[in-house]
């Protein structure tokens, strides 16, 4: 899979590394709208340290558009035989699909590898015709699976602000739900509580407070602040989450790739650190209990990963949720996406959210399988999302914001 092909009077070339292509060029095409893990470094970081890697399954097949020397538009994209780590859980369709004696795999997937935020889009230059230039490279996406026999495209988290129509391009929408938290103009911590049922706002108070009875201090430290050693320690702790709680999940992604981060990506992070409180006076400060990592880009936030030496008491929610949120009303940012993962979010102030994922299939078999069972597959979802919701523990629920 390789070469230079021509659409339109561009060119259009394929990449199995994006460290073969400038970092700047890359990123001129990331504005300040792009997800974050879009950006060159946050890929190179999980490609150049093995995290995603032909090894681990992850084989990078980045096809951009050029106009001459002029990158116009790229599309981070990757061959798979397995869906682990892409966060969107089609193993049944998988399952289903070899029943009918059918392949899912090969597939390719636009996707960020082990990050389920939604926001994945085709990057194109400022300026430029966003659709058209989509359009050019989803035709060569294309080309580039029925010409190897490739099962089918995948485009999951899709940005629902990215211009170019999808079902319009012969995909099957697959709608999915998330987390969010919105800032409606919250002045401090105590203004967000305000909105919520009585015995809910009492309920967070303690589980805010309950760490700190405890012995632990939890403080905000900006990733251009953080030394390397947190670094190392975030990539312990995940590590020892992940054994403990979901060791079927992305555990590819290995101690280099944080410290990558640490080197070049670490202005748009930021840790909600914990430590115990010092043992003796003698100390600066106390031993390291957990550490959560957030992602910051413009006034949206994201939490990623997360971990604790040992169990205590409502520090999960304390880490993850509150102190983000807190510090998210201090700066004024208007979203939080806390990740990936549990209804327990809905008790918190988080509301469920519907994305979509886009399919489309290169065998009758798949292509009939998929289409005959969606709408009922999204008519479950869109009633769990409207079950979620109801859980809302809000005095006055009020509708998501625009975005």
């Amino acid at each position: 899979m390789a070469g230079k092909t021509q659409y339109s009077g561009f060119a259009v070339k394929l990449f199995h590394r994006i460290a073969d292509i400038s970092p700047k060029d890359w990123n001129r095409l990331a504005g300040v709208e792009v997800l974050p893990f879009l950006e060159w470094e946050w890929l190179a970081a999980l490609e150049e340290s093995g995290s995603a890697s032909p090894q681990t399954d992850w084989r990078p097949l980045h096809l951009t558009l050029w106009d001459g020397e002029e990158l116009l538009a790229a599309a981070p994209l990757y061959l798979r035989s397995s869906s682990r780590g892409e966060f969107v859980y089609d193993y049944f369709w998988a399952d289903a699909a070899q029943s009918m004696g059918a392949r899912w795999y090969p597939k390719l997937v636009g996707v960020v590898p082990a990050t389920p935020a939604e926001g994945y889009r085709f990057l194109t230059a400022p300026g430029k015709d966003e659709a058209a230039l989509s359009r050019i490279l989803f035709a060569a996406a294309e080309a580039l699976c029925r010409d190897n026999g490739i099962a089918g495209l995948h485009i999951l988290f899709a940005d629902p602000a990215w211009t170019l129509n999808l079902e319009e391009l012969g995909c099957s929408a697959w709608e999915h739900s998330h987390f969010l938290w919105q800032n409606e103009g919250f002045t401090a911590f105590d203004d967000y509580l305000d909105g919520f049922t009585k015995n809910q706002r009492k309920n967070i108070r303690k589980e805010y407070q309950r760490p700190r009875d405890a012995g632990i201090a939890l403080r905000i430290v900006p990733g251009i602040e953080a030394e390397e050693n947190l670094f190392r320690r975030l990539f312990e702790l995940y590590t020892l989450t992940n054994d403990k709680f979901i060791p079927w999940d992305a555990r590819f992604v290995n101690e280099d790739f944080f410290l990558r981060l640490e080197k070049t990506y670490r202005h748009r992070l930021a840790f909600v650190e914990a430590r115990k409180r010092p043992a003796s006076a003698a100390e600066n400060c106390g031993s390291l209990a957990a550490l959560a990592l957030l992602v910051r880009k413009e006034n949206r936030l994201w939490g990623r990963y997360w971990g604790a030496y040992e169990e205590i008491k409502d520090l999960h929610f304390a880490a993850c949720y509150y102190a983000p949120i807190d510090w998210a009303i201090a700066e004024k940012i208007s979203s939080f996406d806390p990740g990936a993962g549990s209804p327990h979010k809905v008790r918190r102030g988080f509301r469920a959210v519907a994305g979509r994922s886009y399919h489309k299939f290169f065998d009758p078999v798949l292509e009939r399988l998929f289409t005959r069972n969606i709408g009922e597959v999204n008519r479950y979802e869109r009633e769990e999302i409207a079950s979620l919701r109801g859980r809302l523990p809000f005095k006055n629920p009020q509708p998501l914001l625009p975005p």
